[in-house]
């Protein structure tokens, strides 16, 4: 009877075996590819004021040839813009080690050989480019050479044109709202068939303006073609240097500075508000001052300015700074500069946001017509300030800058001024050139083949895994039988 046993029961075992091989076999096995790592990079934005650092990730296999980004990680440097450290090129390198350890520890080690590392330099360094080339190339050159110091993949450090920094936050404000590409409930990335919106861009030391338009573009410097996402994008764009806050606000410093004594009137400051300011420091040392400086002075002279609050006199010296005549062209914005007729809706960010978030909250006003805006700004003209309140009295200024260039220079009426959203995030990530650069980027970063495994379908494996399961069931019953059988014949003899 053992014999009979260990003959039945590797009969029993190998036909189990011979069904379940044999059915793996002749099933068709089904390709299922595995989620894909994410791939990181890292864009300096080094911007006049200040430089701030991005990371952003993406799906390895990329989508039409182009990465879905999303922002990983920021941190901000301390200190000024790596203009600031014009004197002192090394000092500009040293401000980004923190922000760069910060970049180490928040992408997967195993990634950083891989990780593209670029730095983009706005319009501080286009001015201090045109005031000394050669401070410039070694603030450029410092900065290049502490990126390379790291174990990421560093591509390049450049001084971007206002044309491009234009362009890329343009990209950014579209990708931000899904009008390129969305995640559909398919659970696939899709083209949403949406149109395009404008991007307005308001720095330290430039100000932006992009939109899709279908006009005939009259100076072919100011078009651009982009290709995201497998679809070619036709661009009108114009970055003006020295239209930026911070300048702008040394031209009209510059501007009001008509007779050289130890006090001057500032009709854009608050009623008894008054500073002292050094005339080439504060002033007179930089490019978009230099035609308005007197060809006798003494730059280390300290004037006192005196705020007298006075709307009507700061919008008028406001809208000198602007030439809205000599156009060449069928249609300017300002300065001779063509621009097409505005099309669709607009987002403004940067110093745009702040600038309308002042207003906003000091008046409690709507600013959705040009009147309105107008309004909104006389009265905060008119406002006073405390001494804890300083940093505010560049408001009048600056209010009356941004409603001159957004309806006079920009041409922005009654009809398309509402149609402006004013913001800062969007989708989580910060509104700016950087995004939209990485995502340019990503066209030149090779994407992974996906991960395959070959698995069966869902309905054959639950077959065999039931029929393993009887199977399995059988031999028990068969080996329990056999073994009660046993003992029944061993109980007889």
């Amino acid at each position: 009877m053992g014999l009979r046993c260990s003959q039945t029961v590797p009969a029993v075992v190998l036909i189990v075996v011979a069904v379940v091989g044999i059915l793996l076999l002749v099933l068709p096995a089904k390709e299922m590819a595995l989620p894909p790592e994410n791939m990181y990079g890292i864009v300096l934005d080094a911007g006049s004021s200040h430089t701030s650092v991005y990371i952003y990730k993406w799906p390895a296999d990329k989508q039409n040839n182009t990465g879905i980004v999303t922002q990983h990680d920021e941190c901000h440097v301390k200190g000024g813009g790596i203009s600031s450290y014009a004197d002192n090129p090394s000092g500009a390198a040293k401000s980004l080690e923190k922000c760069l350890e910060q970049a180490l520890t928040h992408i997967p080690k195993f990634r950083h050989h891989q990780t593209p590392l670029c730095l983009g330099a706005t319009a501080g360094m286009r001015l201090l480019s045109i005031t000394n080339a050669s401070k410039s190339q070694r603030v450029m050159k410092e900065v290049e050479n502490k990126l390379q110091s790291y174990p990421f993949k560093f591509k390049e450090s450049i001084i971007l044109s206002g044309q491009a920094e234009g362009v890329f936050g343009w990209v950014t404000v579209n990708y931000l709202l899904e009008n390129f590409v969305k995640y559909g409930f398919v659970g696939h990335w899709m083209n949403p068939g949406r149109d395009t919106i404008g991007a307005l861009d308001l720095g330290g030391a430039s100000t932006q303006i992009t939109f899709e338009t279908s006009e005939k573009v009259e100076n072919k410097s100011n078009t651009m073609e982009l290709k995201l996402f497998g679809k070619t994008y036709r661009l009108y764009t114009q970055s003006f240097l020295c239209y930026g806050q911070d300048q702008y606000l040394r031209k009209l410093l510059a501007h009001l500075i008509k007779v050289l004594s130890s006090d001057m009137f500032h009709p854009c400051y608050p009623k008894q508000f008054n500073e002292s300011v050094i005339l080439g420091k504060d002033v007179f040392d930089s490019p978009c001052t230099v035609d308005s400086k007197p060809d006798k002075i003494d730059l280390e002279m300290n004037v006192n300015v005196v705020g007298t609050g006075d709307y009507q006199n700061c919008l008028k010296n406001v809208k000198k700074m602007f030439s809205f005549e000599n156009c060449k062209y069928s249609k300017c914005s300002f300065n001779g500069v063509f621009q097409p007729s505005l099309r669709g809706r607009f987002m403004a960010f940067s110093a745009f946001y702040f600038t309308h978030k002042y207003i906003s909250t000091l008046t409690n006003m709507d600013m959705t017509s040009p009147n309105q805006t107008a309004k909104a700004v006389r009265r905060v003209c008119s406002m006073s300030i405390s001494e804890d309140e300083k940093y505010m009295k560049n408001v009048c200024a600056v209010s009356n800058f941004v409603q001159v260039l957004l309806t006079q220079g920009y041409h922005f009426n009654e009809v398309s001024l509402p149609s402006i959203s004013f913001e800062k995030k969007a989708g989580g990530a910060s509104v700016g050139w950087a995004l939209g650069y990485m995502l340019n980027l990503t066209n030149l970063v090779p994407a992974e083949n996906p991960v395959v495994m070959k698995a069966l379908p869902i309905g054959p494996w639950k077959g065999i895994l039931f029929l393993s399961i009887i199977l399995i069931f059988f031999a028990l019953g068969y080996l329990l039988f056999v073994y009660r059988k046993a003992k029944a014949n061993e109980g007889m003899v």
